[in-house]
């Protein structure tokens, strides 16, 4: 049976609007200040496939590749590593502008702080970030990882210094169990979701995810017409999608949120669009491990019911294609190794634009020869097998 494509064009009220000034561009350029203070800071490439955007039948494409990030392969370090920052400044009394990474692991902040484990559930990325974080700065980090997690990502987060297992459990089920043990041993919680009494460092993470953001701004040389993005629980896809509201208004590219058709929470809400959250439960097994969460972040959402224009529901055979195309590129186009989250959008506009059956998404989503369309290749090949199970081997090579 084939896996379907399924679009909501969510409708807003116009009347109502979230608080975006965390996200805004003077606070985007105090987040990048911070991550700037860390030696290995560069600005990761934006890369144009003009290209390979003509045989889509788009304007051009540019592609925001975070593999080069920290040299950790992903972005998500942005994200623990500002939460970290923060609450660390907190419990110092001072502002984060006061915490550069020097002063962070000088001896005066290690006397007054102590010892700190800071602790999280992940997939991979958002883990590794936090456990290299926690590493940089002398603390301790425990982190739980789902069924079914790459041994590859579990090695790197442990080569961290970080006392890491897979669990038997799904991610949304991980999440609940490491922080459970963070209220037993006195442990920091360190997770992009968020739920009642915990929002602080949900916040913290979503505005580290903005410096990426600004990254891409800063880069680029021409406003986009569209910008798509993948989401887990909505962290992400609610900090870019913010920062670019805030920054553009009334006059904001089309935005389109992105999920795997098997862990599709903010599809499902946004569709019965009831005023409550939907979940996903069981185990999620897609390939796009790193959006296999069953549950949307609540602040997230705040952002992207009022500011996103669509949401789609997206097989897994669309993301592997992403996988190939960007790895194989058009003409003289720059390659770009991504990973099955990494690729989930691009590989779903590139299936959208060449498919027939799905013609109707493609003129909803309003893309077309001169659409100038931006997205956030957010992981390179984190599960070297997998990519290489998918890009050589052929996996998933049809949506049957």
């Amino acid at each position: 049976m084939k896996e379907l494509f399924k679009l909501v064009s969510y409708k807003r009220d116009e009347q109502q609007t979230a608080d975006l000034s965390f996200l805004s561009l003077e606070e985007a350029k105090k987040v990048q200040s911070f991550h700037a203070s860390f030696p290995v800071y560069q600005k990761t490439p934006l890369v144009e496939l003009k290209n390979t955007a003509q045989a889509l039948g788009l304007g051009t494409l540019y592609v925001k590749d975070e593999s080069h990030r920290f040299g950790l392969n992903a972005f998500k370090v942005l994200g623990g590593s500002f939460a970290i920052g923060n609450y660390m400044a907190k419990k110092l009394g001072m502002d984060i502008a006061e915490l550069p990474y020097k002063r962070m692991v000088s001896a005066e902040i290690r006397e007054k702080l102590g010892d700190l484990t800071f602790v999280t559930a992940t997939d991979g990325n958002h883990g590794r970030g936090v456990a290299w974080t926690a590493n940089q700065l002398k603390m301790h980090s425990v982190v739980y990882m789902p069924k079914g997690s790459a041994i590859e990502r579990l090695e790197n987060i442990r080569a961290e210094g970080a006392e890491a297992s897979i669990t038997d459990l799904n991610y949304d089920d991980a999440v609940r169990f490491a922080n459970k043990q963070a209220e037993d041993k006195g442990w920091i919680m360190v997770q992009d979701t968020a739920w009642d009494g915990y929002e602080d460092i949900p916040a913290w993470i979503m505005q580290g995810y903005v410096t990426m953001g600004l990254e891409a701004y800063e880069q680029l040389h021409e406003k986009p017409t569209h910008i798509f993005v993948q989401a887990g629980v909505g962290s992400m896809s609610a900090s870019i999608i913010g920062f670019f509201s805030a920054l553009y208004g009334d006059e904001r590219p089309i935005m389109t949120v992105v999920e795997p058709n098997k862990a599709d929470c903010l599809y499902r809400t946004a569709e019965a669009n009831d005023g409550k959250l939907h979940f996903v439960t069981g185990q999620m097994d897609t390939i796009m491990a790193g959006l296999a969460c069953g549950e949307p972040c609540s602040i997230g959402w705040e952002i992207l019911k009022n500011y996103t224009d669509n949401f789609i529901s997206c097989p897994d055979y669309a993301a592997a294609k992403g996988m190939r195309i960007l790895g194989n590129p058009a003409a003289r186009d720059e390659r770009v190794i991504s990973g099955e989250s990494g690729a989930a959008t691009f590989g779903c506009v590139a299936e959208i634009m060449t498919n027939p059956e799905l013609k109707h998404i493609k003129e909803a989503l309003k893309l077309d020869e001169n659409s100038r369309v931006l997205f956030f290749s957010t992981e390179g090949d984190t599960d070297r097998e997998n990519y290489r199970a998918v890009v050589w081997d052929g996996r998933f090579p049809s949506g049957k």
